[in-house]
């Protein structure tokens, strides 16, 4: 099974992110837009795991939760992957407890390593990808001028209590997600 760990949105963060993609088709060009329910904040892909990988798995990642305490978030800018001279990708940036969240990715992905899970080689950078160029060899067009005419793109300060655990299954009208397991966080914003 596909599987990866994020922090899920609440629904009014979702519904901002639709109103930031309206917003956009009307500046770019070339996008296909990612579903709200598609929209998390990913820690860490697995990829293709067994069913019986999944307590070892957990294990790991409630331990780190465990010491961890709920983390203020909100989004700030619109960036792409490669970069913005060859956009193929579409994100939010993320703003907030963003030193924590990266230390807490962190320290899940070392724990997960002696399961036989590699940490990725590029630095974490937190982000929800709201687009994707249409076609494979194609580039997502007007991104400069629609970052020029307004460069903050704020979906509204959210609190992350926890992680989720997904399933992805790969279906012809899109992918679904199912949660597997959730990791409340346990720590206090003071350590206590």
């Amino acid at each position: 099974m596909r599987v990866f760990l994020a922090i899920d949105l609440p629904d009014e963060v979702k519904e901002h992110i639709v109103a930031l993609q309206q917003k956009l088709k009307f500046l770019l060009e070339g996008v296909r837009w990612v579903r709200p329910e598609g929209i998390h904040l990913t820690l860490k892909f697995f990829g293709d795991i067994r069913e019986d990988d999944i307590p070892g798995i957990s294990e790991v990642i409630e331990g780190r939760a465990q010491q961890a305490a709920p983390m203020t978030l909100n989004t700030d800018v619109v960036g792409a992957f490669p970069n913005m001279e060859r956009p193929r990708v579409l994100w939010l940036g993320m703003t907030g407890d963003i030193e924590r969240l990266v230390t807490l990715q962190r320290e899940i992905e070392a724990g997960l390593e002696p399961l036989g899970y590699r940490r990725e080689k590029r630095r974490f950078s937190p982000h929800l990808t709201v687009g994707r160029a249409k076609s494979s060899r194609g580039m997502i067009m007007g991104l400069s001028e629609a970052v020029t005419r307004e460069n903050t793109y704020t979906t509204g300060e959210f609190t992350a209590h926890g992680l989720t655990l997904f399933r992805s299954e790969l279906k012809p009208g899109g992918a679904v997600y199912t949660e597997l397991a959730y990791f409340p966080f346990g720590a206090t914003v003071n350590g206590n």
